[in-house]
């Protein structure tokens, strides 16, 4: 059964050590990885939150970048096209030996923060002992199983599938509403401010997993 495991790195260990150490304030966020094997890493990645005069420069002096390309650039945030060496070789093994989607990977505040599924529980476990094997600090912060198909595709936990689809049942989306969330938090025995929260999170996943799906993925 598919499993979707969320887990940190210190980011000392892992990609980009030496850019997020010179400038620790950058949030360094993860669009979509591409692993044409173990080694050949490559990740497109938003940067933003910090100095970014003269950044491209500094990746381009980070032994665990191998290439770079800038595809965007604003006054606020930056697009790259990178290649990883192999400290984020554990990415690699993931995406082409266990077959595992990255949903998400952030750096932030010294660590990299990673949401990733994986075809069965077993595909995690020999990512925690090839971590362990080279000397990564790989902190599994939650595992849980996926026992729907669509549920998977869309990246959406079993609360929030079943928050929308109360919500979508008892009348939550319709105009007027049959229902409001006070009393669909009644129902579903959680706080409103715990369903807001959930339905925000739901509704984020699926616009990221449907109307922002790169055409291009499969490749």
């Amino acid at each position: 059964m598919a499993s979707i495991a969320e887990f940190v790195i210190p980011a000392d260990e892992f990609a980009l050590r030496e850019t997020l150490e010179r400038r620790p304030e950058l949030v360094c966020e993860v669009e979509r990885v591409v692993a044409h094997d173990t080694t050949h890493i490559i990740p497109f990645i938003w940067v933003s939150g910090g100095e970014l005069d003269g950044l491209t420069q500094l990746l381009d002096t980070d032994p665990s970048v191998n290439d770079i390309e800038l595809l965007s650039e604003t006054d606020d945030e930056r697009l790259y096209r990178l290649s990883w060496a192999d400290e984020a070789r554990v990415v690699g093994h993931m995406v082409s030996e266990w077959k595992a989607t990255v949903h998400q990977a952030v750096a932030a505040d010294g660590q990299w923060s990673l949401r990733v599924l994986f075809p069965d529980r077993s595909a995690m476990s020999e990512v925690s002992e090839f971590a362990r094997e080279h000397g990564l600090s790989l902190d599994l912060r939650r595992l849980y199983e996926v026992d729907n198909a669509e549920r998977a595709r869309f990246d959406l936990t079993e609360s929030q599938q079943k928050a929308l689809t109360a919500g979508y049942e008892h009348g939550y989306y319709e105009i007027p509403r049959d229902i409001d969330m006070a009393d669909l938090a009644t129902m579903l025995d959680i706080s409103h401010q715990a369903l807001s929260e959930r339905l925000r999170r739901a509704t984020g996943n699926l616009i990221e997993n449907t109307l922002l799906v790169d055409e291009t993925e499969d490749e």
